[in-house]
């Protein structure tokens, strides 16, 4: 199923030392769920609506008013960030989770030397660096797309909550 998604690369000398295959892995969002978009689109729709009617049924105008109207487009700008950009990013052998406002963490798929699940979540630990992964947040097929790359990703048993049946 992921074949199509992952292309055998080769090796390099870091990874053969650490045990692991190389893998060159293409261009990949793992999705929000609709209902998550879907909330923050309505949420901000209604706060612009409870805006425009303060501003047009009241005779004098308030500052609180037009708060209304700034937290609802901020909730339509962040439903349209997450949209465009989604939850995760996989490209050029790297994992970015995306977040508003430029705080996007990042790391290199073959750095990671432990993945850890507790109440769900997913969190991938490098040497340096830690990525956790909400797993409430991701559309169903995302997940068994992540689930499938982070399986190819041939950790020792002891250091994966997947069991690693992938064969070459």
């Amino acid at each position: 199923m992921l074949n199509h998604k992952l292309r055998l690369a080769g090796t390099t000398d870091h990874n053969l030392s650490v045990g692991k295959t190389c893998r060159q892995f293409t261009d990949m969002k793992i999705k929000f769920r609709k209902k998550r978009l879907g909330a923050h689109l309505l949420l901000g729709m209604v706060w612009i609506g409870l805006g425009i009617l303060s501003i047009v049924v009241n005779d004098e105008i308030r500052w609180t008013d037009y708060g209304y109207l700034i937290v609802g487009i901020l909730y339509v700008g962040h439903y349209l960030h997450d949209w465009t950009y989604q939850y995760l990013t996989i490209e050029n052998g790297t994992i970015r989770k995306n977040a508003l406002y430029g705080f996007a963490k990042e790391i290199n798929l073959h750095d990671i030397h432990w993945i850890k699940k507790f109440a769900g979540d997913y969190t991938l630990k490098t040497e340096d660096r830690e990525l956790k992964i909400n797993t409430e947040l991701i559309d169903i097929d995302s997940l068994k797309e992540l689930i499938g790359i982070l399986t190819e990703l041939n950790l020792p048993p002891e250091k994966t909550p997947f069991v690693n049946k992938a064969q070459y």
